[in-house]
């Protein structure tokens, strides 16, 4: 880890932060595979679009290991910090989970800020987890076993949609929460001992949500802190994988520590000596493929396909 820190500062590159996003956006999906495990082929890559509730085409992408029909489908929400990352950015990862669980896994492209502002994103996801429910046989998935899951803004995004699912009353066999955002304010512990030279600086994350949110109340929303929400009970069962070098750990594991108090089964992962965006490092961490795996394990278990 020491080294790719030193790689990047020896790069040089100007912080996400102080660019324009869309900028931001070109610099991060140029960066992308950089350190990703080698790009997996599998037997169905397609590229479709859903509808959101304003009529709006929301771009998406399936990935599948086999045409086996009937597979379980998880829903994936990409990391970015609700401002940058998209189905390219993340689509190496996406690859190995499919390939590593057997699962279906579809992509989202859901809005970004500042041009869609909270709760845009929000929206965009929980539209997207219905239509896939409503769908799932037509993409040729079970629609009895969906999961939501994603990284970072997209772990929130995930988060948020399990416990609207909840309240739908739409099953969901597991939320998949890899270092997601889950507090209001940025005030824990691990926000200042890991604020400077660690991937995710406290600049870029003030940009980010600066982006998105444009008040304490929208900050104070459930929808952008899920530890904000009046309860948890009855959400699906969590996975939570954290990397311990992280500005967002001590919320990720307050966020377990809330849906175990509601009586929500959790598994808990913190990968040592790493930093956030670590689970797209696979090609120099070892603890990245390890995430991988223990994630595609998660999955291959709540949905009863060991």
């Amino acid at each position: 880890m020491r080294s790719v820190l030193q790689r990047m500062a020896r790069a040089g590159h100007p912080p996400l932060h102080t660019r324009s996003p869309q900028d931001a956006r070109a610099a991060y999906q140029a960066g992308a595979d950089v350190l990703e495990v080698p790009k997996a082929a599998l037997a169905r890559v397609e590229d479709l679009h859903l509808p959101a509730r304003d009529g709006h085409a929301l771009p998406a992408r399936l990935y599948a290991a086999s045409r086996d029909a009937a597979l379980p489908l998880l829903l994936y929400l990409h990391g970015g910090g609700f401002t940058i990352g998209s189905i390219a950015t993340h689509d190496i990862l996406c690859r190995e989970l499919a390939r590593l669980s057997g699962c279906a896994v579809l992509s989202l492209d859901y809005r970004l800020a500042p041009e869609h502002r909270f709760p845009t994103a929000s929206n965009d996801a929980w539209d997207a987890l219905q239509w896939m429910a409503r769908n799932a046989t037509t993409l040729g998935a079970d629609p009895a076993r969906l999961a939501v899951g994603g990284d970072s803004a997209g772990g929130t995004l995930a988060a948020v949609n399990a416990i609207l699912a909840r309240d739908a009353g739409l099953p969901l066999a597991l939320q998949l929460l890899i270092y997601p955002g889950c507090a209001a304010h940025q005030d824990t512990p691990s926000h200042a001992t890991f604020s400077r030279g660690l991937v995710l600086e406290e600049p870029a994350i003030s940009w980010f949500f600066g982006n998105y949110v444009r008040s304490r109340e929208e900050r104070e929303d459930w929808r952008f802190a899920p530890l904000l929400a009046p309860d948890v009970d009855g959400v699906a069962p969590a996975w939570i994988g954290l990397a311990e070098c992280d500005p967002l750990v001590d919320e990720g594991v307050d966020y377990a520590d809330k849906l175990r108090m509601a009586g929500v089964p959790v598994d808990l992962e913190i990968y040592r000596g790493v930093t956030h965006e670590f689970i797209k490092m696979g090609r120099a961490l070892p603890e990245a493929r390890q995430a991988h795996a223990d994630a595609a394990q998660a999955l291959r278990q709540a949905f009863g396909m060991e």
